[in-house]
């Protein structure tokens, strides 16, 4: 009785999300052929990259040109096919199984055989944090981590670890994202510090013009760099440059442009500047409306002051008319 034979069929077919280019260099580095011969492997027609092989040892040649990125595929032998590489392009040669070293070891995501290391050297995986990831899996994923698990499936690379689902929370930088709620309670936390170090830095001039010069200088600086960081920062929600802030300096078009930033939401989930921020703190909201209050009693004193100092002079002149009334006549 005669175990069943099996060839490898490729008819150019590339595997998901894999180039020509690249799965053309891959076959030419696998077969240790020359770019011509591999070439003519992209015609369409079926060919048989080889025959004659057992079950296991035709998985093996699945697998690894799989991972290249050619999509072939085992058939038994017996049917025909118009072109073989085993009989017309004898210097190619089929890829030998790679024999694992004594401490060797397969990469649990893409089959790669290597030797023991903590980062698989073909997909980029860092082997532990898989491991981890795959066992905090629920049961109904299973099914899709074995299948990603597969040295059968489309290799696929790990860019770098998973994003966060919110970023880090940082004033002092231009990376990064904030809402508007948060931007307006930094900028409602700017203002308060820099009337603080202001008045600080005025009691300092009344007594001496040099020192109080002197702290006055860093603290506008700082203010305006602190002010700009957080304001890149909320363009970045939006998935917006942080250049367009220099828009805030062109006459009529700034004052558009801030309030454009006050009043459009960010992007929901990730964008190319990263996570998004995470939900805003009960202090940043309350800064946020105290922030939202200052035009409002600004206004209300704009109205206030000037009718209380016309009634304090009111007032003024109304007891100096008393006073002359009631005076002795010598006295006037």
């Amino acid at each position: 009785m005669t175990d069943t034979r099996y060839k490898i069929v490729f008819d150019g077919q590339l595997m998901p999300e894999m180039t020509l280019d690249t799965v053309k260099d891959n076959l030419a580095r696998l077969f240790k052929s020359d770019q011509s011969k591999i070439d003519a492997l992209f015609s369409g027609s079926p060919v048989a990259l080889k025959r004659d092989l057992a079950e296991a040892e035709a998985d093996k040649y699945l697998a690894a040109l799989q991972q290249a990125g050619a999509l072939v595929r085992k058939e038994q032998e017996g049917g025909s096919l118009g072109l073989s590489l085993v009989d017309s392009e004898p210097a190619i040669t089929a890829p030998a199984t790679p024999q694992l070293p004594t401490n060797g070891m397969a990469c649990p995501k893409c089959g790669h055989q290597q030797e023991k290391a903590a980062e698989c050297s073909a997909c980029g995986i860092i082997i532990e944090r898989y491991l981890a990831r795959q066992a905090a899996l629920p049961a109904t994923s299973a099914p899709a981590a074995m299948e990603s698990a597969s040295p059968y499936s489309t290799p696929k690379s790990e860019v770098g670890d998973a994003m966060p689902e919110y970023g880090e929370l940082k004033v002092f930088t231009v990376n990064g994202r904030i809402g508007r709620v948060r931007y307006l309670g930094w900028s409602m936390a700017l203002m308060l510090i820099a009337l603080l170090g202001y008045g600080i830095a005025a009691g300092a001039m009344a007594v001496s013009p040099i020192v109080g010069g002197i702290l006055m200088i860093p603290l506008v600086i700082g203010g305006v760099v602190v002010s700009v960081m957080i304001g890149v920062q909320r363009l970045h929600d939006i998935g917006w440059s942080g250049w367009l802030w220099l828009l805030n300096f062109v006459p009529v078009v700034g004052s558009v442009f801030a309030l454009l930033m006050l009043v459009i939401p960010g992007t929901q989930g990730a964008n190319r500047y990263g996570p998004p921020p995470p939900p805003n703190s009960g202090g940043v909201i309350a800064l946020a409306w105290s922030l939202l209050l200052v035009p409002i009693l600004g206004i209300l004193a704009a109205i206030s002051i000037p009718a209380y100092q016309e009634y304090v002079d009111r007032a003024e002149q109304a007891q100096q008319e008393q006073q002359l009334q009631y005076a002795p006549e010598g006295e006037e």
